[in-house]
C-alpha cells in the first residue's frame, strides 16, 4: 500500500502547481463566456465546463493545505471585468472549449504518467475521465450544429503498402516532384491550422482590449504569426489538392473595452505558445516529408521567440509567478560565510 506521510516528488509539486494556474485562469475566462453565452445547447458546455475549474481549484487548494505548500496566487475575480460588453460569439466560446479539452487530454495525460503517489494518480486520473467528458459534450454540440470542422477527407486504400524508397522522406528540392500527403501528415497539418485560428483570434482579443501599448503590439503580433502559420499549412494542402476546412462561424465582437487584465492575457498567450510549440514537434515527429519536418522546426522557433518576449513582458511587470523549485545551495553557502 502506499504511504500517505509520502512527501510530494518536484514533478508531483510542478503538476499540482501547474493545474492551478490553469483553472484559476480558465475560472475567470469561463465565468465572463458564462455572462454572455445565449444559445440554449452550448450554455450547458460552458456550465460545465465552469464547474469542473471550480471543484478542481477547491480539491487543489485541499492538497496544497494539507502538504503546507504556499497556494499560487494564480488568478481571480479581480483579473475579469464582468462589466465589460460581449466580446466573444456563442460559437466562439464552443470552439474555444474543443481548443482547452484538447489541450487539457495531452496535459492531464502528462500529469498521470510523471506522478507516483496513489492520491495524486488518482486526482489526475479524475481529471482526465472529466476533461474527456467535456470534450466529448462539446463536439456532440458542435456536430449537431453543424459547426464542427472536420479533417479534409481522403479516399480509402485497397491495400497495405511499404515505404520502397528514400524519395519518400524527401521534400527539400523545389525542383523535384514531392509526394503526396499521407493520412497521418494531413491530420497534423489541419489540427496546427485550428490551433492558429484560435489563437489568433484570442490575440485579437486580447490586443484591442488592452490599454496598454505595448501589450497591444504584442498581441497584434501573435495574431499575424498565427495568420503567417495558417496561409503556410492550408497552402500545403491546397497544393495536394485537399480543401482547407476553416470554420467562418468563430468571430469576435467589436468591443474595446478592458476584459481580463494585462496578466491573464499574457499568462494565457504563454498557454497557447506552448500548446503550439509542443504540437509542432509532435507533429515534427510524426511527419516523414522533409519539407514538413524543416516548416514545423523553423516555425517553433518564432513562436519560442514570441513566448520569450512576452515572459520580458511579464517579467517587467512583476507578473510571472514563479513556479516552486530547490534552494540555490552556493548562494546560501556564500550567505552563510558572509554571515559568520
Amino acid at each position: 500500500m502506499t504511504e500517505h506521510n509520502t512527501k510530494l516528488t518536484s514533478a508531483e509539486i510542478a503538476c499540482i502547481w501547474t493545474a492551478y494556474m490553469n483553472d484559476s485562469m480558465s475560472k475567470c475566462i469561463l465565468g465572463y463566456f458564462l455572462k454572455d453565452v445565449e444559445d440554449t445547447g452550448i450554455r450547458p458546455i460552458i456550465q460545465y465546463a465552469y464547474d469542473l475549474s471550480f471543484t478542481h481549484i477547491e480539491k487543489l487548494t485541499e492538497i496544497f493545505q494539507k502538504e503546507q505548500l504556499p497556494l499560487p496566487n494564480g488568478f481571480s475575480s479581480d483579473d475579469v471585468n464582468m462589466e465589460a460588453p460581449r466580446l466573444y460569439t456563442d460559437t466562439f466560446m464552443l470552439e474555444y472549449i474543443g481548443h482547452i479539452s484538447r489541450a487539457g487530454l495531452i496535459a492531464y495525460g502528462g500529469f498521470i504518467s510523471m506522478s507516483a503517489r496513489e492520491d495524486i494518480r488518482a486526482y489526475f486520473t479524475e481529471g482526465l475521465k472529466e476533461v474527456s467528458s467535456l470534450y466529448n459534450k462539446g463536439a456532440n454540440v458542435s456536430l449537431s450544429k453543424g459547426l464542427f470542422v472536420r479533417a479534409p477527407y481522403i479516399s480509402y486504400g485497397s491495400e497495405t503498402d511499404y515505404v520502397d524508397s528514400k524519395k519518400y522522406l524527401s521534400g527539400l528540392n523545389p525542383f523535384s516532384h514531392k509526394r503526396p500527403l499521407n493520412a497521418v501528415e494531413i491530420s497534423y497539418l489541419h489540427m496546427n491550422t485550428q490551433t492558429n485560428i484560435i489563437g489568433g483570434s484570442m490575440a485579437l482579443s486580447f490586443a484591442q482590449t488592452s490599454p496598454t501599448k505595448d501589450i497591444q503590439k504584442w498581441m497584434l503580433r501573435g495574431r499575424d504569426i498565427s495568420k503567417k502559420h495558417i496561409k503556410i499549412y492550408t497552402n500545403i494542402l491546397a497544393d495536394n489538392d485537399l480543401q482547407p476546412s476553416i470554420s467562418s462561424e468563430v468571430a469576435i465582437t467589436d468591443s474595446t473595452v478592458p476584459t481580463f487584465s494585462d496578466k491573464l492575457m499574457l499568462f494565457h498567450m504563454g498557454i497557447l505558445s506552448a500548446v503550439g510549440t509542443g504540437n509542432y514537434a509532435t507533429a515534427a515527429s510524426a511527419s516523414q516529408r522533409s519539407d514538413l519536418i524543416l516548416n514545423y522546426e523553423r516555425l517553433s522557433v518564432e513562436i519560442a521567440q514570441y513566448a520569450k518576449d512576452g515572459a520580458d513582458i511579464m517579467i517587467k511587470n512583476n507578473w510571472l509567478e514563479q513556479p516552486p523549485g530547490t534552494f540555490d545551495k552556493e548562494k546560501l553557502a556564500k550567505n552563510k560565510n558572509q554571515k559568520s
